[in-house]
């Protein structure tokens, strides 16, 4: 007796493979159902095997490294140099090589909630995780990519046991004397830069989370200090935080035009 299209699907559900006989039994069936069941298992597996390949060469920058006897290797990347407000904050992590990386990438190509998944598995799993966070004050003194440098740098020294090969995206840190690699978009090249990619991102988003608790007006657990339309608008109205950096052009603007020199609201700590 044929099985029905119901238990059909939950064969399909449960079971890993098929053998190339199954999968054609299945497309060669006279009901239609069973055939968009087998045709919809065939781009399951297409997706599944794409994304181990993804998985693999993802590797490739890391295996370079090991192949030359440097087994720490650090990832390093940052968040947050974009925005009107808020720190920039850099992450350095060391991955074993037997680290689980699926699902693993670019953290702007997840969700906050994978973001927070991968989170939790690299800070359990990793050799080692660094994080740099850098002021506004800082950002305004030094500029923006000085402050990146400065926050990577802090990230590293935060690292036990210490890299012996930085693969960083796409910068060379100055002021290093470890052997270092800048690899455009390397947060979609390099699971190691991709795990720091998702530390930085997820430190930072934290942080601004707390801030918006400080200056609830500015809405910055929406856009995380980024200069939106409503961000804009609420600069203009209520006007620089201490968070908010002074030698960016828009947030500059608003104090030009308003006459404030200072700031509106007291100095506050986030933590």
């Amino acid at each position: 007796m044929k099985r029905t299209i119901p238990e059909i699907k939950a064969w399909l559900q449960a079971v890993d493979t098929l053998s190339p006989e199954e999968l054609q039994e299945l497309l060669t069936d006279d009901r239609v159902g069973v055939r968009k069941l087998a045709e919809s298992y065939q781009r399951e597996q297409a997706r599944k095997q794409k994304e181990r390949e993804r998985v693999a060469k993802m590797w490739q920058y890391e295996r370079e490294c090991w192949s030359n006897g440097l087994t720490l290797v650090a990832g390093v990347d940052e968040a947050g140099r974009g925005p009107l407000a808020g720190p920039v904050v850099a992450a350095a992590v060391i991955l074993p090589p037997t680290f689980d990386a699926t699902g693993l990438n670019d953290s702007k190509q997840l969700s906050e909630e994978m973001r927070t998944v991968l989170k939790q598995r690299i800070e359990q799993e990793a050799l080692a995780v660094g994080v740099g966070i850098v002021d506004a004050a800082h950002i305004d003194k030094h500029n923006i990519l000085q402050a990146t440098y400065h926050a990577m740098r802090i990230a590293l020294s935060q690292l036990t046991p210490s890299p012996q090969a930085i693969l960083a995206d796409a910068v060379k840190i100055p002021g290093v004397d470890i052997p270092q690699q800048g690899i455009v978009k390397g947060d979609s090249l390099s699971h190691s830069i991709a795990a720091a990619s998702i530390i930085a991102k997820t430190t930072r988003d934290e942080w601004m989370k707390r801030a918006a608790q400080m200056y609830p007006a500015y809405g910055f657990e929406q856009h995380m200090g980024y200069g939106t339309p409503e961000h804009l608008e609420a600069l203009r109205r209520f006007g620089p935080t201490p968070l908010h950096r002074r030698s960016f052009a828009p947030v500059r603007e608003v104090i030009e035009n308003s006459g404030v020199q200072g700031t509106l609201f007291a100095e506050g700590s986030i933590r």
